[in-house]
């Protein structure tokens, strides 16, 4: 269990640290709120719990984290929200993993759920996983002193999931597979597919800790930032990658024939765009001073990642 909360301020920061200590406290949490593995129905269970704790970066949370310390509000005063924000990605990626999508047969190194359980428990599980993390939303706001930022967050991340988000990225991707695509139209499938959800998650912990407008103004911006860098990164590391390192195949992306960044403007390009990405994200978070620390190592990390 972990007690004490991070000091995200100044000098004294050490990002990895930061990571260790907030992924630890995410996972604990995860773990305490998926239902037993033991508990009926065990198949759909162990596959929740198979998918969840199998590992992962923790980005969303961790991101959601962050935000709030740069309102100078504690890790576990969003806790909550972070692993809810986790439950819905890793929802999505079970969806993903599908034969009906992108027919993966290793996630985060393990094998994919509908591997393991197959594609109907697979499909509940998903399904499973969205409703645990309204219901975690919906159970912080219950139990908050001021449960209006828990209600803004909760919407905010039910937009991010639905159809002008993640589920209608995820629709504007089957459709441009194989097909042509301009650039701001790949922009747009990234930013919803990808990008709101990472935005939502940075956005939810401002919410909650009572961000004034301009803050949580500043808050878009470093996420709509860095939600679209992270994806161009996935499509570098997806050309460039390596197995051990991605826990998943790479190649992926061109063998199905999606439309990718670097297939588009090429790999130096793509790279260069990560970049800039990366620097607005970064000079979003002026406004709060020391307070952003972690969010400013967070943009890094999430460029420079080889995984």
């Amino acid at each position: 269990m972990i007690e004490s909360e991070s000091t995200i301020a100044g000098a004294e920061f050490d990002l990895m640290e930061f990571v260790a200590q907030e992924r630890a406290r995410v996972d604990a949490e995860l773990s305490r709120l998926l239902p037993a593995a033991d508990r009926e129905p065990q198949s759909l269970h162990h596959a929740m719990r198979h998918s969840v704790l199998a590992g992962g970066k923790r980005l969303r949370p961790l991101l959601t984290i962050a935000a709030a310390g740069a309102c100078q509000t504690t890790p576990s005063e969003v806790l909550a929200a972070a692993c809810a924000i986790e439950l819905v990605h890793t929802y999505s990626l079970i969806h993903d993993d599908l034969p009906a999508f992108d027919d993966e047969a290793l996630r985060r190194g393990q094998p994919t759920c509908h591997v393991l359980f197959g594609e109907a428990v697979a499909i509940l599980a998903g399904d499973a996983l969205q409703a645990l993390a309204f219901e975690t939303l919906l159970f912080g706001a219950s139990n908050a002193s001021k449960p209006g930022g828990w209600m803004a967050a909760t919407q905010r991340v039910a937009a991010a999931a639905g159809s002008i988000g993640m589920c209608g990225g995820q629709a504007l991707d089957v459709e441009a597979t194989c097909q042509p695509i301009e650039l701001t139209a790949l922009r747009r499938l990234h930013a919803a597919k990808t990008g709101a959800l990472l935005t939502a998650a940075v956005v939810c912990g401002g919410l909650i800790a009572g961000a004034s407008d301009a803050e949580r103004a500043a808050l878009e911006r470093y996420g709509d930032s860095i939600g679209l860098a992270f994806q161009i990164v996935d499509d570098l590391l997806d050309v460039e990658g390596d197995i051990g390192e991605l826990g998943k195949q790479p190649g992926g992306d061109a063998a199905r024939g999606q439309p990718t960044f670097p297939a588009l403007v090429g790999v130096e390009a793509a790279r260069a765009e990560a970049t800039q990405l990366r620097d607005a994200a970064i000079e979003a978070t002026e406004t709060f001073g020391d307070d952003a620390v972690a969010l400013r190592g967070l943009a890094r990390l999430i460029v420079d990642r080889t995984s």
